[in-house]
């Protein structure tokens, strides 16, 4: 068989395990597939850690606080206390280095270290909670690469202790998700992304829906939708003329506008309002 020909095949179906899988995930162009485990038991126990490690340094910061409160008549800990260039030629001066100073100096540097990986850890934890699992449709599709189908049933591509990685999708974080999606756009992509198929991509097993015919879709339907209810009560109204019924028609369209607008868009509470009102 020609080389081209081995290198084409390689390429077309790379080998199960972490080729496979960081194939599927690099195809994908929209980065939706960009799906990881956040560990939140381990990052929890490690800010644990941190602030334990904190805790025990601050009390050992206070025990030198107190012997050299109570040291006053030794002034070289009290300029030391009071003079950073004195502290610090006293801790790490080579001739004379003052074994009291240089305790408190290794102290201070193990609490800036210290109290910096914390921070880190934290705001790391922030951008972390920032991230939402993935969606349905996109953990589905996902889990078709992660599992492989045998005889003896699914089979994870990752073996030993990885083999769970992908298991419970609120462990997981997905890097890349749509922007503040709709509940009508969400609910089409959930439910009917196969009427919407995007014939450009394919992958055995998976299906790609088209996001361009998707919104497409949702901006015909929403104004279609709008369309109808006002052109439905203009006409209704019209053609009704007794006032008690004119009424509870104006008190229908009213609900079925503000319970579209509130079921079918991300409208805040004020904006349905707004919207109702006018």
């Amino acid at each position: 068989m020609p080389p081209a020909r081995i290198d084409i095949e390689a390429r077309q179906k790379p080998l199960y395990g972490y080729p496979s899988l960081s194939n599927f995930i690099a195809s994908d162009f929209d980065r939706t597939s960009l799906i990881y485990n956040r560990f939140d038991e381990l990052s929890a126990r490690n800010l644990l850690y941190l602030q334990s490690e904190l805790a025990e340094l601050q009390a050992q910061q206070r025990a030198f606080d107190k012997e050299d409160l109570k040291a006053e008549k030794d002034l070289g800990r009290q300029q030391c206390a009071r003079n950073f260039a004195s502290f610090e030629q006293a801790a790490l001066s080579t001739q004379n280095s003052d074994a009291t100073q240089k305790a408190r100096w290794d102290l201070m540097i193990k609490i800036r270290a210290t109290l910096k990986e914390y921070r880190e850890a934290l705001q790391s934890e922030v951008s972390m909670i920032a991230h939402p699992p993935p969606s349905k449709s996109v953990y589905r599709a996902f889990k078709n690469e992660v599992f492989v189908k045998s005889e003896n049933g699914l089979i994870p591509v990752l073996g030993g202790n990885s083999a769970g990685l992908y298991d419970d999708v609120d462990e997981l974080m997905a890097l890349r998700v749509q922007e503040n999606p709709d509940r009508l756009s969400t609910f089409v992509q959930e439910n009917l992304g196969f009427l919407f198929p995007d014939r450009k991509r394919s992958r055995n097993g998976i299906a790609y829906a088209s996001d361009r015919a998707i919104m497409s879709f949702i901006a015909w339907f929403s104004t279609f939708l709008a369309a109808l209810l006002l052109i439905g009560a203009i006409v209704i109204l019209y053609k009704v003329r007794s006032p008690e019924w004119r009424l509870g028609l104006i008190a229908t369209f009213t609900t079925l506008f503000a319970g579209s607008v509130g079921l079918l868009t991300n409208a805040r509470r004020a904006e349905l309002f707004a919207a109702t009102a006018a």
